[in-house]
């Protein structure tokens, strides 16, 4: 098998464009395998081909794959049928070591030298069973401050069997916290802004500094846990609670108070959650200045379309909270219109930002 390191993230790295050879972004998740590709056209970047292959709940749980047979068979047929080749993947948040340092040096080679001298310290693994990259925060001077993510090794050759077995070569891997906010902030933003991905199973919160992560965690809770609300209120099926989790949302109405409440008793869950971790980094970054406060919050995933969910977050984070747009990297919306629909591509994040690694940093 192909050496993990060679075929893991390189962050500072913008990746080369393989023009008549395409490579889709392909993200494995609970829910199931999506995929994006891209193609360069006049005014600019249009999706070109999209699909996803759902899993039946468990295939993927805490972002391990528990079922290989299920989603080998959802990746082959996603990716014959859209004739994919070459793919970037990601690698889930859930078992991956953020981390932060400053190094001695001046290149990215001498950093990374540093960081892999002090790795045990980062990552609670062997360091001969780590593969790990940095991307610079700062200036350089007498430290450089980075941010790093590492994986156990065995994480990532398990994910890259998958995809050898399947006959597609992976170009790139890197953490999922990396291609999301790649698609949903244009090149060059240099906002800290609050990603908020509710999954189905999951709750991502990744802080985002000029499109880099500085934090990143997941929450053992998403929108199917709101479906189950619905289902116990109303005692319908789960196909039909989500219909009226769709219909109905978070927005008060008529004769609508005890379904209201069954819906806010879960979701207040998550609400809290957002708010514990974000008055932390908003404390940090008002005492030692060492950190930006994030100035809005950005929804996506496959449950963060709920009617009334931005605004009922919005009084508790007291910051704008406003869906996002897997699009912001692609051409004006003047010269194309998405084939896919908007509601339904905010689960499509990670894989259009996978997908961006061959023209956008």
């Amino acid at each position: 098998m192909p050496n993990v390191l060679s075929r893991f993230l390189r962050i500072e790295l913008a990746p080369p464009r393989y023009l008549t050879l395409p490579t889709a972004g392909i993200d494995i998740s609970a829910s199931g395998v999506k995929l994006a590709l891209l193609k360069e056209h006049v005014g600019g970047l249009k999706l070109h081909a999209y699909g996803e292959e759902r899993l039946a709940p468990g295939a993927v749980t805490g972002g391990e794959i528990t079922d290989r047979p299920a989603v080998l068979n959802a990746l082959r047929a996603l990716t014959k049928e859209n004739r994919i080749q070459f793919a970037n993947i990601a690698m889930p948040e859930s078992r991956s070591y953020p981390f932060e340092a400053s190094v001695p040096g001046r290149t990215i080679s001498e950093w990374k030298t540093a960081v892999e001298g002090h790795l045990d310290e980062f990552v609670p693994l062997p360091p001969a069973e780590v593969a790990f990259d940095i991307a610079p925060v700062g200036l350089p001077g007498e430290l450089m401050p980075v941010v790093g993510v590492g994986y156990a090794r065995r994480v990532i050759e398990e994910t890259l069997s998958l995809f050898d077995e399947v006959g597609i070569e992976v170009r790139s891997v890197e953490s999922e916290t990396f291609s999301v906010p790649r698609a949903l902030l244009p090149h060059g933003d240099t906002e800290t802004v609050l990603i908020i991905d509710i999954g189905r199973t999951t709750t991502k919160l990744v802080i985002v500094s000029r499109r880099i992560p500085r934090f990143a965690t997941t929450l053992d809770i998403g929108g199917h846990a709101l479906t189950l609300a619905v289902q116990k209120h109303f005692g319908v099926t789960e196909e039909e609670a989500k219909r009226v989790k769709a219909e109905r949302g978070l927005v008060s109405g008529e004769a609508n108070d005890e379904y209201i409440a069954a819906m806010l008793s879960t979701v207040s869950v998550i609400r809290e959650e957002i708010v514990r971790r974000l008055e932390y980094w908003q404390t940090r970054s008002a005492g030692d200045g060492s950190h930006e406060p994030v100035t809005r919050a950005i929804l996506v995933g496959g449950n963060g379309t709920i009617r009334g969910l931005s605004e009922y977050l919005e009084t508790s984070l007291k910051i704008p909270v406003e869906l996002g747009d897997v699009f912001a990297n692609l051409a004006s919306r003047d010269h194309w219109l998405p084939p896919l629909d908007y509601l339904e591509s905010l689960a499509y994040a990670p894989a259009i930002g996978l997908a961006l690694r061959e023209y956008v940093p």
